[in-house]
């Protein structure tokens, strides 16, 4: 599903950028397609989340998610619920030390962009089972 670009709120948001331009995939999962802009956003997008998850800061997290997963759910904000999800994360054995080495592999994993949706190849999901982002909000944004 493609989700309608929105005006921009996310604070992280500094540059403009004119949009996604649409790329081929190649046969190649060792090489990233995109420009080198695209490419840099992606993997600062995913270097903010997995940040995020080891410093069990939610609203960092948060601030890196598309918008409806940063809704209130059950009487809880995205903030609180990520805090807690961290929490329990980063005190289940071996979990930080994946988050450490996903934050290594960000660095030089394979991002594939594709008009409004990227991927980038690291060895653990980001979330949700789910390594995907989307351009919304002008801004690439993880998407679980």
């Amino acid at each position: 599903m493609r989700l309608a670009r929105r005006p921009v709120v996310n604070a992280l948001v500094v540059l403009g950028f004119a949009g996604a331009l649409a790329w081929p995939a190649t046969g190649s999962a060792t090489q990233s397609v995109g420009t080198a802009a695209q490419i840099a956003w992606v993997r600062s997008a995913a270097s903010r989340f997995v940040t995020a998850e080891l410093d069990g800061d939610g609203e960092s997290a948060c601030a890196v998610l598309t918008k409806p997963q940063r809704g209130e759910v059950g009487g809880r904000t995205c903030a609180q619920r990520w805090d807690a999800r961290s929490a329990k994360l980063r005190h289940t054995p071996g979990a930080r030390a994946a988050l450490h080495k996903d934050l290594v592999e960000v660095a030089h994993a394979p991002v594939v962009v594709h008009g409004d949706v990227a991927t980038i190849d690291v060895g653990t999901p980001l979330m949700s089972g789910s390594d995907k982002l989307l351009w919304t909000e002008n801004c690439w944004m993880v998407e679980g």
